[in-house]
């Protein structure tokens, strides 16, 4: 039998693609989950975070525990209600793991938590962030530095942690591309807003690779944009779906204000202009992107 690998959220369109590089490479793979269920070739563990409860086993012979779990920022409108489920499906679950690990004195090998491009904030224009560049003070930026907080309880305990700055996953489900390429699709593909806001963005299996490596080389710690080396913009980026799905793209853009009224604080996920410089994984570590460029990205997802 492999390695152990732990993963949270493993159901989720990210963790299903993971999963089957990971057991293809000989990995014994494990998901917490809230309910108990059947997956061929997982072992599915039971855990609930409100009542402190892990089911037996779950923790034993682990060698990497990976965080991926989350509430989807675009599931609907931010209430406070929702942006506390938003925070806290990220936060509440990390600080549940590190009290576990401490209690039964367990160090895997290595952590690695996704996390997010929101940390430069929803709009920071066409300011080009790395790594060492400040956080901003809105709600994504909030949720996550909190989600980056928590992942340092476990980072404490001595054990190597990365954190995943992720963008926009080009995938064929599951995440933010179906919903973005869904107009397209019908014949109405437009840019949303001015369309010259940038988009940090990274093909799926690209993303899944990089948990890999992580996982398998020591020199990766801290925290990584993990982004495709060449952003777009929004224009160019439903350019790129309208010619792989053959479409038309249809003018005028999609104004702003009516997408602020649509999806009100939440419209922030889509007008805002993020531009993410892959500094640290290019300047700090070994690995091949399969996707560099939108063209190719989208044309393997849609066509």
């Amino acid at each position: 039998m492999g390695k152990k690998v732990l993963i949270t959220g493993g159901t989720g369109s990210i963790g299903k693609r993971l999963t089957e590089l990971l057991l293809k490479k000989g990995y014994e793979v494990a998901y917490l989950s809230r309910k108990k269920k059947a997956i061929p070739s997982v072992q599915v563990f039971e855990w609930d975070v409100e009542k402190g409860y892990l089911e037996q086993g779950a923790l034993d012979n682990l060698h990497f525990l990976i965080h991926l779990a989350g509430a989807g920022v675009a599931e609907g409108r931010w209430t406070d209600k929702q942006k506390k489920i938003i925070i806290s499906s990220r936060t509440d679950t990390i600080t549940f793991l590190a009290n576990q690990l401490k209690q039964k004195n367990i160090l895997p090998a290595a952590f690695i938590s996704a996390s997010g491009s929101s940390y430069y904030g929803a709009d920071s224009g066409n300011t080009r962030n790395t790594e060492a560049s400040p956080p901003a003070n809105d709600f994504l930026s909030h949720v996550t530095l909190e989600w980056e907080k928590a992942a340092d309880l476990i980072k404490n305990q001595e054990v190597r942690t990365v954190k995943l700055r992720t963008g926009v996953v080009i995938s064929k489900e599951g995440g933010a591309m179906p919903k973005i390429a869904l107009p397209a699709r019908f014949g109405f593909g437009a840019p949303l807003g001015s369309g010259k806001q940038w988009v940090p963005w990274i093909h799926m299996d690209d993303i899944c690779q990089m948990y890999i490596d992580a996982l398998e080389n020591d020199f990766w710690d801290g925290a990584y944009n993990a982004v495709a080396p060449n952003p777009v913009t929004n224009e160019e980026l439903t350019k790129q779906i309208c010619i792989a799905l053959d479409k038309p793209q249809w003018l005028p853009n999609v104004p702003a204000f009516a997408l602020k009224l649509a999806f009100g604080e939440m419209a922030s996920v889509v007008l805002g202009s993020s531009y993410l410089v892959n500094e640290r994984i290019r300047k700090d570590t070994e690995f091949v992107y399969a996707f560099p460029n939108i063209k190719e990205a989208v044309k393997d997802v849609l066509q």
